[in-house]
């Protein structure tokens, strides 16, 4: 089931191939670091889970490794 603003975000950066934010669905705990880390693509909703806006650009690329890297249960994965 597709919920409506979360899932998976995708564009086409400057080396052609899409840079993609996902989340873990059933991992993620609604902790919120990915949205401190990355405030640029990453929302709360009200629950407190993300809600991932737009796709992750090459200047965004490091702060969203970082959001990923710093997710406590490992529930947000950068796939470029």
């Amino acid at each position: 089931m597709k919920w409506p603003g979360r899932g998976t975000a995708t564009n086409q950066p400057a080396g052609g191939s899409p840079a993609v934010l996902r989340v873990d669905w059933p991992a993620c705990q609604g902790r919120g670091v990915c949205a401190e880390v990355l405030p640029e693509l990453v929302s709360l909703d009200e629950w407190g889970f993300p809600v991932i806006r737009g796709g992750v650009d090459d200047e965004l690329l490091d702060l969203a490794r970082q959001a990923a890297a710093d997710c406590p249960h490992r529930a947000l994965r950068l796939i470029r």
